[in-house]
């Protein structure tokens, strides 16, 4: 950790401008270390960029983060993506997004692969009975670290109770609470409440003060961020056709209920509503997955987040392996694999591409509004919000857990889904309770839990003791 730099001190020189190959390693640098979801990938981004490199100062990569975790979508890729906008354009963005995603493609590729061809096997299935109960421990952790960050005072944590009661009971969409969230943060910022003068999403090193006078891209707003509205149209007109076409064409060509046509419509739709990042939707994705389009099994989901969760990349990558074992089971007249391989590429593709879009299109506009005190207090307000939806995924990933069976209930307008306590798994529940413990009381890291977990579900395999 870089030390403070006081307010007297001698200015540091100003780093010399980076050729794009020269930023090129640096990305993948950052690609090959981005394990831990959003927080560890946002730390490692803050400690390289920021600290090490000098390219952005903290103010200027907080204000991009902040609009990254507006937007639906990794916010993690998405703010590589704008910083590499910021320090190379339009080809910087496109060098940093997508190798901040290539490492991920290929690892769960390999281990879709290996799960299609090899998850019955019992010492495969025991692997993944250990990981699923790492995950639950992280999915807690996200939620500890995101309220930590976000909810400072009683309006904010009001914010978190509110989305959480909306989507547990009464399964309001996420972008209608997202969207609420932001008007609340907005209209109270304008109004000159405190309450909404809260800092960034992620916030900033302890001890760490970096001025964005002295940074490469300095406090200037770049000539390519003064876009016309002429300028602003071929951008979304590029990227939508990049991302639309193919859907258009699938459908088309394939009819509209092929696997590769659903998938295409699936994510794209899905691409536009995933605020709050992975963990927001994976409890719509599954119940989906599983029960709407029958591309997964019950249980698969958390295999998939294992998978994410132990690779380099942005967990919503999970995606991936969920388009690839539904194209795996129903391949149509391609040979499974072949098929399975072009579905997990077909989810990727729609996922990813409007992650572009929504960069390109808005950070021009965006770094215009850096210090807009209304603008701020929205950003706030929806990091509250998705606090609740995060702990509404905690509490689903727990449940379908610890537990075989779950059964419907609903009273007026609630619904959901009730753990059976006959069918609790205790060896589940004894390696989440030593996970959890590992991770929130020692500070184990998430690798190292995934990595002892999956070994404990092996050996417990071997013991005898799981099926």
């Amino acid at each position: 950790m870089s030390a403070a730099v006081a307010s007297d001190a001698p200015a540091r020189r100003r780093p010399e401008p980076v050729p794009l190959g020269q930023a090129f390693w640096v990305w993948l640098r950052i690609a090959a270390l981005s394990f831990g979801g959003p927080a560890g990938q946002i730390a490692v981004m803050h400690r390289i960029l920021v600290e090490e490199k000098r390219w952005i100062g903290e103010h200027r990569f907080l204000h991009a983060l902040n609009y990254c975790m507006l937007l639906p979508g990794p916010e993690a890729q998405q703010l590589a993506t704008y910083i590499g906008w910021l320090l190379h354009r339009t080809r910087g963005g496109i060098v940093a997004g997508v190798l901040f995603i290539l490492p991920g493609v290929i690892a769960i590729m390999a281990l879709s692969w290996i799960y299609a061809l090899y998850g019955r096997l019992g010492i495969v299935s025991a692997l993944f009975f250990g990981l699923k109960a790492a995950v639950l421990a992280i999915v807690l952790q996200a939620v500890t670290r995101i309220s930590a960050r976000a909810l400072k005072n009683g309006v904010m944590r009001a914010l978190a109770g509110v989305a959480f009661v909306l989507i547990f009971f009464l399964g309001v969409p996420f972008p209608l609470i997202v969207l609420a969230a932001g008007l609340i943060g907005f209209l109270g910022a304008r109004a000159g409440m405190a309450a909404f003068r809260v800092g960034g999403g992620h916030g900033a090193a302890k001890g760490t003060i970096v001025e964005d006078a002295d940074t490469l891209l300095g406090e200037e707003l770049p000539l390519h961020a003064q876009v016309s509205w002429r300028q602003a149209l071929r951008t979304a007109l590029v990227w939508l056709t990049l991302w639309l076409v193919p859907v258009a064409a699938m459908l088309i060509g394939l009819g509209p209920n092929h696997v590769f046509s659903q998938i295409a419509t699936f994510f794209s739709k899905l691409a536009m509503v995933t605020f709050g990042g992975a963990y927001a939707v994976l409890a719509y994705v599954a119940q989906a997955a599983v029960q709407s389009y029958h591309w997964l099994q019950p249980g698969e989901m958390l295999d998939g987040l294992g998978m994410a969760e132990t690779t380099p990349g942005p967990l919503i990558m999970v995606l991936q392996f969920v388009g690839f074992m539904g194209a795996y089971r129903a391949p149509g007249m391609l040979h499974p694999l072949l098929a399975a391989t072009l579905g997990g590429l077909i989810a990727t593709w729609v996922t990813f591409v409007p992650c572009f879009l929504w960069i390109f299109l808005g950070a021009p506009f965006i770094e215009r509004l850096r210090g807009n005190a209304a603008v701020a207090g929205a950003l706030s307000a929806i990091t509250a919000a998705v606090v609740g939806v995060v702990l509404n995924l905690a509490l689903w990933f727990a449940i379908h857990t610890l537990f075989r069976a779950v059964r419907p209930f609903s009273t007026g307008p609630i619904r959901l889904d009730l753990p059976v306590p006959a069918s609790i798994d205790l060896w589940a529940l004894l390696l989440s309770a030593a996970a959890i413990l590992a991770m929130l009381r020692f500070k184990v890291g998430a690798i190292p839990t995934l990595v002892v977990a999956a070994a404990a579900g092996i050996l417990l395999h071997f013991a005898g003791f799981t099926r």
